[in-house]
This record gives structure tokens, C-alpha cells and sequence, in this order.
């Protein structure tokens, strides 16, 4: 039999929706019809819940069954004297270890084997009962055949749906049943039963009062009124309200409270005495609200955080210390709050009365944990105080955008968050980001399909914004962009910092027209826009491509190209017109006067920046680099001159101006002078500038033209004399070599520098000494090459330079003159040189032609010499 009929067999309340038999008997199909469509949410405004499951519900969450408010539960053991439940052991213990008081229920097949061979087999299958307080009287389902009309049973005939049993042979069968029960377990049972199944197979069969009532009845609508019952009893026990929900399996209600329910059970406990505030509270409130009309029930206490109730026609009034006494009644609003769990559930209990008229023909009603809202349109929904409702209540209520929720709230996501459905979209919370509303349409869909909250996206940070074509809104992992025309996508992370940020400053970049495409080279990954692309790398970061550079990045080869990642953002100009954007290889830029180019990185690229890019000094690039000049070097092209690089000096700028001019002149990096060294740096003394090459340095002044100090004596003399701010001043002239003795000279604005392996380089800085020895032949002259410097400070402001064959004095009232080694030059410097009694020379040594005789006048007398007779001095 069991193996025919199948797993699970037969189930309470074959007539629902889930009957079990895949082509019910003609008979099944003439018993009328029981309403479904309040069935899922509703609960009875009064009693105490519960359930009952069988191996058609194999995973029971029963901690979900006790949030939500029940009780105790009813789990099938067995049937017939064939079938037992499979999960009998873990639904049972599982009710229990949460709390619930559960009992077992036997499917009665009464054309199978007598009544007392199903007790026993019920029995010893877990029917069994102790006055333990928490074990539910033994329960027999006694209704419509559940295999009526099938003839696919070997060696059974299944029979109409009352068995092929008459009523009385139906009513010796449940005794029998019943009479074997008490003497095995002290127990009665309780019959489980359809009133309209019993009035067709028993009748009016009486003599079961003693019998506890479970009865099945399925309103069309919310009401407290089960309906008849049979004619054995006057009111039932347990009611059986729904095979749909709220709870697994089907829902029932006892018929009291909680205390009575313990009794029933075989608990001793005792009654739960009225508090007087209750029964002041409950009366008053009832005498202020006739439309309430009689009381139905004595007031009734137990409920948690010591609560009561009382029921009346009108519907319940609860009463609690903290809320003080207010009505539910048969509703939407009321359905919502007992599928949460009534005042057991986190809604707690009524707080106002229902409020109708709102928007739409909706209501609510405050609870001490929110309100539940309700329209014709959306149903009824809890909100739970938190932030998704101060959002909510800020926008305007249902009045505002976000409408009437239309769903409860949901927490224990991602990050601690919950939701909650409105009829605009879906509002989110979580600690981090907020409470916030990712409306229904294109952003919530698109926040759907990336996994909602547990995408890459994450919970909203901000609201949308909107405008007639466009939307975008925040959310921790990054932002959706729409538009009408391109859709909504997802912008995640980087890539969306980057968008947003490039989007502030007005950049053309547009919306997303994909979602982001990750695999490229290093972990890349890029996203496509209305007016661009975005690129990402780990080791680069995300940027922007527009317009120009990234036309002309996807010609060289995209990410894989001589460019390689964007590695930093675009810099442009208002209308786009000159822009310049760093790569891992180069930094391209372009204006309207230069056509777009590639600055290599590296010291070119590190230059040019470091130059002040493209409004520095040198400014757009007007040329690729070009490469295999001299000794390794690069040169690249600019709108304000050339960046020149060699391996020894680095990139160096080669700014347009008299500097330059003279460099190229001198043959570029071909000449004396080579590559640059250094940048242009002006500023000087007289509005001057210099520039440092590896062969020299190039100084200007507006005065004194562009020339070049090569390295060597020359130019170490003129850097000791104090560079272009010293007694020299800038160079007017190029070192001129090929003298004699290997000598060199070059001219300067206030002198000139004397230079010969021999003597060293020196100043000729005093214009009349140096016109002297000019007209003494220079260094070819008698005097030959200069020895020190001018020097300078002497008496009456006089100056005197050494030089290889004699000494130039000079004085302002004696002029320049020539002192030759020698007895006339000793016997003077006996005197004390300038500071002696003779002072200045005021002429050279003149002698005659056989050099036996030579004399000299100073500004105090005369020295003469004769060989014969030494050196004379005559003061005047």
C-alpha cells in the first residue's frame, strides 16, 4: 500500500490546493469549494497559534514559526496501519526544542483496518501522551478519502470518499478508535474533521462531545467566524484556517489562550490573574467605542511583556502597561500584524486606533514598533521604526515618492542592512551608507542583475538624481548611469570615482553604454562611455580618454600598444582644443597650433613636466622624438623651442631665443659645446640669462649678446672674479686661442682674461693698464703675459698688475707705466715702492742705445743709472 500511494501519503486538508491524489474522485470534485484567496497572510484576531506539518515539509525553520508567533504544533505520525512519517523524529524534537507544545496526528483510512489496529499502530509510531505539560493530546484526522476513485492500489479498492462506509459504520469505527486510545494513552483524542465531509458521510451522528473539536475551514475573507460545526459539539478546539500560510503546512489557531492551551495539554498551570489597570483601560476604551459593539470573550492576560485582551463583535481590544488599550479589527491592517506574529512580533501592540481617508483609500495604525500601512493597491505592510521609515516619513509618507510600502521590512543582509519594498522602488539601509530608495524602472533593475545589495555595487549612498533624460545614483561600490537612450549600467568602484570626478569638471565623457570589461593586460579592465572610455589597472589606476587622444590611443594599439594605461587624467583646455594625458609610455598632448604627439616618458616626459607641461617654457610638442644624434642623443620638437637628451647631461630644454641662436651657430650638439646641461635660467644682473652645456655655458645680456665660456682656466678666472656680477661683467667676445706660448684670451664688458700654460689665467680688469700693455705689444710685447691680476687700493687709488717681464703701475695724477726689473725697479722699492718719497712712476725706463746708462722720472724726482757708478736717486 505504501510504496502504491507513494512518499508522504495522505496529508490534513485534502481539500486545499495541495491535494495530494494527481486526479481526485468525481466525489472529491462535487464537495464545495473552500475560499483561498485570504490565505498566505491572514491570521484570527484572537487564540493562540500554531501549525501542523508532514513529510510534505521535510525542512521546517521553526525558529521562523516561533518569530512569527506560533505555538504549538501538530505533526502526522502515521496512517492507516501502513505509512509512517519519515521526519516524524526531527519535526517533532524540532517543535519542541523551540519551545512549542506538539502532539502527533494519525490519518485515519477506516476501509483499511479497524479502528483499535490503527490506534495501536499510531501508538507505537509516536502517538503517544503525558501530562508532561508540553506533549498535545493524540489527534485523529478523520475526513474525505484522499484515494477515492483510484484503482491502481494491488489488493485494495479505495472506495467513494466516504470510504464505501456507512455513517454509522463510520461512527463504530472512530469509538472504536477512540476507546483504544484512552486505554493506551488516558488520552481521548481529538478529531481532526471538515464539518461539510462529516454532515455527508456521518450525518448527524452524535455522542462525540467528549471529543476535542479540530475543525478545517477556509473563510473567503478575514473573519473570526469558523462557521458550523458538527452536530457533536458546539464549538471546536483547534480551527484550521488555512492551508496556505502563514505558517509551513497548514495554520490553525486554539480557540483561547495560552494558559487554557497548557491545560489542554496536561499542564497544571495556574490562571493568569487580570490586572485592575486592564480591565479599567479595556472597559473604558470599549464604552468610547461602540461600534465595537458586545463582548464576545472574558479579558484575557498571559501574553507576553504581560499583556490582555478582550475579544468583542467589532474585533479585539489589546492592552499592555506600555501602550495602554486600543482595537484590532478583521482587515488588511490586522491580517498584516498577526502574520507578523501580533504582539509577539517586533510590531508590538496597537499603539492608535486605525486612521483611514489617506491617500488612495489607504490606513494605518501605529504599534510600539511602527505602523502598518494599507491601500487598496499595495495591500498591508509593516513599517518598522529605523531609518528607512525616517526617510520615508522626511519624503512625505505614502504622499511623498516613495508611495506606500508594499512590503514588510527585511533585515539580516549583507553588512547588517535591511529593505523594505515601496511602491517606487525598494528603500535600503545599512550602517555605512544611509537609508536610501533605488527607484523601480532601469536603476533598480540594473542594481538587480549586479546581485543587489551583495553585487559589486552594494547598498545605495545617496538617492537618484534625475533629470527628463538622465539619472544617476551612489551606491558604496560605485554608481548606475542612465540615460533614455544608452540604458542603465553599472559604474563600479575606480572606474566610477574616476567618472564622477571627470564628470565634475565638465569634461565630455557622457554615460555608461555597457557594463565595465575586465581581462585586459595586468588585470585591466575599461568601460565604455557616450563620449569616451574609462581604463583601469591595479598599477595605474582608472582615467578618462576623450576626443583626440583617445582616437589617437586606439591607433597605436590600445592598452597594448606603444602607449600602454592612461596614468593620469586629462588636462585640457575649456572647448578641448589643446589637451595633454599621461600613459605608461608617454604623455600625449596636442593643441590647436600643434598637431598631436608623444613625449616618451622618461627624462623627456619628466622634463617637459617638470618645465611646467604645456604652459611652460617650452609648450606643446610640434614633433615625434627623433633619435641617433651624437653620442646616443634624442631631440623632440616644441612650440616654444627643443627638449635635447643625451645619455651624460639628460633631457635638457633648448628654449627659442639669442641662447639658442648662438648654440646653433656653434653647430648644435656637434660643436664645442654639445648638449645643454642645463635649463635656460635668466634673472641675471642686467635682465641676463645663462645656459650650461657639457662643453660650456652660453651667458647673454641684451648688452653684451649671447656668448660662450668654455671650460678651462679662462672660464674658472672669470667665475673667481664674481661670474657676470664681478669686475669682468659678461663676455663680449668667444675665447680666441693660438696665441703665443699656447696662450688664450677672451674679452669681457670691464677687462679681459690673459691666459698661458706658464703664467695661469688672470683678470685684466683696469682699463689703463691693460691699454698700456696693449701698447707695449700685448702679450707679444715686452712685458710679455700678465701675472696676477690688478690689483688695486693702492695710494692715492692706484693699481699696479705683474706681468712676466716687469710690473704696470698706474695712479690717476701718474698715469700707466711700465716698471722693467732691475737696479732703477730695486732702488725705487728701497724706497718703499708708490709710499716712498718718490712715489708714482711717471714714465718708463728710457736708456741709452749702449745700455750703460738708463734713468726714470717719479712724481718726487728721478733715478738714473750707470754701469759704472750704480743707481742715483734725485728727489725733486
Amino acid at each position: 500500500m505504501a510504496k502504491a500511494i507513494g512518499p508522504g501519503g495522505a496529508q490534513m486538508g485534502q481539500r486545499s490546493k495541495r491535494v495530494t491524489s494527481s486526479s481526485p474522485s468525481a466525489d472529491v470534485q462535487k464537495l464545495s469549494t473552500e475560499a483561498l484567496t485570504t490565505q498566505g497572510t491572514w491570521m484570527p484576531s484572537f487564540g493562540v497559534q500554531g501549525l501542523d506539518v508532514s513529510g510534505y515539509q521535510p525542512n521546517v525553520d521553526w525558529q521562523q514559526q516561533w518569530n512569527m508567533g506560533a505555538r504549538f504544533a501538530y505533526v502526522k505520525a502515521s496512517e492507516g496501519s501502513y505509512m509512517t512519517n519519515d521526519y516524524f523524529g526531527a519535526q517533532y524534537q524540532g517543535a519542541r526544542n523551540i519551545g512549542m507544545i506538539r502532539g502527533a496526528y494519525h490519518f485515519a483510512i477506516p476501509n483499511w483496518s479497524s479502528g483499535a489496529d490503527q490506534a495501536r499502530y499510531f501508538v507505537n509510531n509516536g502517538g503517544g501522551w503525558s501530562a508532561d505539560g508540553y506533549t498535545m493530546p493524540p489527534v485523529l484526522d478523520f475526513e474525505f478519502n484522499p484515494y477515492a476513485g483510484r484503482t491502481d492500489i494491488p489488493g485494495y479498492t479505495p472506495g467513494n470518499t466516504c470510504y464505501d462506509m456507512s455513517g454509522s459504520q463510520l461512527a463504530s469505527w472512530v469509538r472504536d478508535f477512540g476507546s483504544t486510545m484512552l486505554s493506551l494513552t488516558g488520552r481521548l483524542p481529538v478529531i481532526y474533521t471538515n464539518t461539510s465531509w462529516w454532515n455527508q458521510c456521518l450525518g448527524t451522528q452524535t455522542g462525540f462531545g467528549d471529543y476535542p473539536l479540530w475543525v478545517a475551514a477556509y473563510p473567503g475573507s478575514p473573519s473570526d467566524n469558523a462557521g458550523a460545526v458538527p452536530a457533536s459539539w458546539s464549538t471546536y478546539s483547534i480551527w484550521q484556517y488555512s492551508s496556505t500560510g502563514p505558517f509551513a503546512g497548514d495554520s490553525n489557531v486554539w480557540n483561547g489562550d495560552y494558559a487554557s492551551l497548557q491545560r489542554f495539554a496536561g499542564s497544571s498551570a495556574p490562571a493568569v490573574q487580570v490586572p485592575s489597570q486592564a480591565t479599567q483601560q479595556i472597559a473604558a476604551y470599549a464604552s468610547s467605542h461602540t461600534a465595537l459593539g458586545s463582548q464576545t470573550t472574558p479579558i484575557t492576560c498571559g501574553l507576553v511583556n504581560g499583556g490582555c485582551y478582550q475579544g468583542f463583535q467589532g474585533g479585539t481590544v489589546m492592552w499592555s502597561s506600555a501602550s495602554g488599550a486600543f482595537a484590532v479589527s478583521a482587515g488588511p491592517v490586522t491580517g498584516a500584524w498577526q502574520a507578523l506574529g501580533a504582539e509577539r512580533s517586533p510590531a508590538g501592540y496597537p499603539t492608535s486606533d486605525l486612521i483611514c481617508g489617506l491617500k488612495n483609500g489607504g490606513c494605518f495604525q501605529n504599534f510600539q514598533g511602527g505602523s502598518i500601512m494599507s491601500s487598496p493597491a499595495t495591500g498591508a505592510a509593516f513599517v518598522p521604526f529605523g531609518a528607512i521609515r525616517d526617510s520615508w516619513a522626511a519624503q512625505g509618507y505614502e504622499n511623498g515618492p516613495w508611495g506606500y510600502p508594499t512590503s514588510n521590512a527585511t533585515c539580516g543582509l549583507r553588512s547588517g542592512g535591511c529593505f523594505q519594498l515601496f511602491q517606487a522602488g525598494s528603500g535600503l539601509w545599512s550602517p555605512s551608507s544611509g537609508a536610501h530608495l533605488v527607484k523601480s524602472g532601469p536603476l533598480l533593475d540594473a542594481w538587480a542583475k549586479d546581485g543587489f545589495e551583495n553585487g559589486l555595487l552594494g547598498f545605495p549612498s545617496t538617492d537618484a538624481t534625475c533629470t527628463a533624460s538622465d539619472c544617476t545614483q551612489l551606491f558604496t561600490g560605485g554608481v548606475i548611469g542612465w540615460t533614455s537612450t544608452a540604458g542603465a549600467w553599472p559604474i563600479y568602484m575606480g572606474i566610477g570615482d574616476t567618472w564622477k570626478a571627470v564628470r565634475a569638471k565638465g569634461e565630455p565623457i557622457g554615460f555608461p553604454l555597457a557594463k565595465e570589461v575586465c581581462g585586459l593586460r595586468g588585470g585591466g579592465c575599461y568601460q565604455l562611455f557616450q563620449g569616451g572610455s574609462i581604463l583601469f589597472s591595479p598599477a595605474s589606476g582608472a582615467y578618462a580618454m576623450t576626443g583626440k587622444i583617445l582616437n589617437y590611443w586606439a591607433q597605436s594599439g590600445f592598452e597594448n600598444g606603444k602607449l600602454g594605461y592612461p596614468t593620469g587624467p586629462a588636462s585640457c583646455g575649456s572647448v578641448q582644443t589643446e589637451c595633454s594625458q599621461p600613459f605608461e609610455n608617454g604623455i600625449v598632448a596636442y593643441s590647436a597650433a600643434t598637431p598631436i604627439q608623444t613625449i616618451p616618458a622618461g627624462p623627456m616626459a619628466q622634463a617637459w613636466t617638470n618645465l611646467g607641461a604645456s604652459g611652460g617654457a617650452l609648450g606643446y610638442p610640434a614633433s615625434a622624438q627623433i633619435c641617433g644624434l651624437k653620442d646616443g642623443g634624442c631631440f623632440q620638437m616644441f612650440a616654444k623651442g627643443a627638449l635635447m637628451y643625451s645619455p651624460a647631461a639628460g633631457a635638457q630644454p633648448s628654449l627659442l631665443g639669442p641662447i639658442r641662436d648662438f648654440w646653433q651657430k656653434q653647430g648644435f650638439e656637434n660643436g664645442a659645446l654639445g648638449y645643454p646641461a642645463s635649463n635656460v635660467i635668466c634673472g641675471l644682473v642686467g635682465a641676463g640669462c645663462f645656459q650650461n652645456y657639457l662643453g660650456g655655458t652660453v651667458m647673454w645680456s641684451n648688452a653684451s649678446g649671447a656668448h660662450a665660456m668654455s671650460f678651462g682656466p679662462v672660464r674658472d678666472a672669470w667665475i673667481a672674479s664674481g661670474f657676470e656680477n664681478g669686475i669682468l661683467g659678461y663676455p663680449t667676445s668667444e675665447q680666441v686661442c693660438g696665441l703665443r706660448n699656447g696662450g688664450c684670451f677672451q674679452n669681457f664688458v670691464n677687462g679681459t682674461v690673459m691666459y698661458s700654460p706658464a703664467t695661469g689665467a688672470q683678470t685684466m680688469s683696469s682699463a689703463p693698464i691693460r691699454d698700456k700693455w696693449a701698447a707695449t705689444g700685448f702679450e707679444g710685447g715686452s712685458l710679455g703675459y700678465p701675472t696676477s691680476g690688478a690689483i688695486c687700493g693702492l695710494r692715492n687709488g692706484g693699481c699696479f698688475e705683474n706681468f712676466e717681464k716687469g710690473t704696470i703701475m698706474w695712479s690717476a695724477a701718474s698715469g700707466a707705466q711700465v716698471m722693467v726689473p732691475g737696479p732703477i725697479q730695486q732702488s725705487w722699492a728701497s724706497q718703499g715702492f708708490e709710499n716712498g718719497a718718490l712715489a708714482f712712476p711717471t714714465t718708463g725706463q728710457t736708456c741709452t742705445a749702449d745700455k750703460l746708462s738708463c734713468s726714470q722720472t717719479f712724481q718726487g724726482g728721478t733715478i738714473s743709472w750707470t754701469s759704472a757708478s750704480g743707481a742715483k736717486i734725485r728727489l725733486n
